[in-house]
């Protein structure tokens, strides 16, 4: 478990399906992710039983508020891999009565100090359709820059949007705790 200064980061089981079907059915959580085909609860609870436990290239987490310990979230760093020190990195909060309080924000500066600090990553990416504002804010608030654009990569109401590739390098990490912190 990783600890923030409002969140809290654990790996994710079999009881999160709901709230994880919920918030995947949610066309305001979805709206600017990839939200693939409809899928039944009984299809995610059966992919959260049989999905591998987490490892160096795959860590998925679900971010809980400390004040109440409830589940609002969900935050993801993959593709890493040892010899380059990279991974990319995943996030949504998925209760949106907790939109705009900085749980992202603290949710995502947590997840990274994890992979700069625990998984001894260099380098952490993501890509943001430019539309989305706010979660822009809150990369670049942690200290994500941009580094180049996907141009017409993601379709959403029937037309073509453009992604930033955004990156985030060891040592730029904004607003980070003092270390030793966990």
């Amino acid at each position: 478990m990783t600890v923030g200064e409002l969140v809290r980061l654990r790996p994710m089981g079999l009881p999160d399906a709901e709230a994880l079907w919920r918030w995947n059915h949610d066309p305001d959580v979805m709206r600017w992710m990839e939200d693939g085909y409809a899928q039944p609860l009984s299809q995610v609870e059966k992919r959260l039983a049989e999905r591998p436990r987490n490892t160096y290239g795959d860590v998925l987490l679900g971010i809980e508020v400390l004040a109440g310990e409830k589940l609002v979230g969900l935050v993801r760093l993959h593709g890493a891999e040892p010899e380059t020190g990279c991974s990319e990195i995943d996030i949504y909060i998925g209760e949106k009565e907790y939109w705009g309080r900085g749980i992202a924000t603290d949710a995502m500066r947590t997840a990274c100090r994890y992979g700069f600090e625990k998984m001894r990553l260099h380098r952490i990416t993501l890509t943001v359709v430019t539309e989305n504002h706010a979660a822009r804010r809150v990369y670049e608030k942690v200290g994500f820059v941009e580094e180049g654009r996907l141009r017409q990569v993601f379709r959403r109401d029937g037309r073509w949007h453009d992604m930033f590739v955004m990156g985030l390098l060891e040592g730029e990490l904004r607003g980070a705790p003092e270390p030793g912190r966990t």
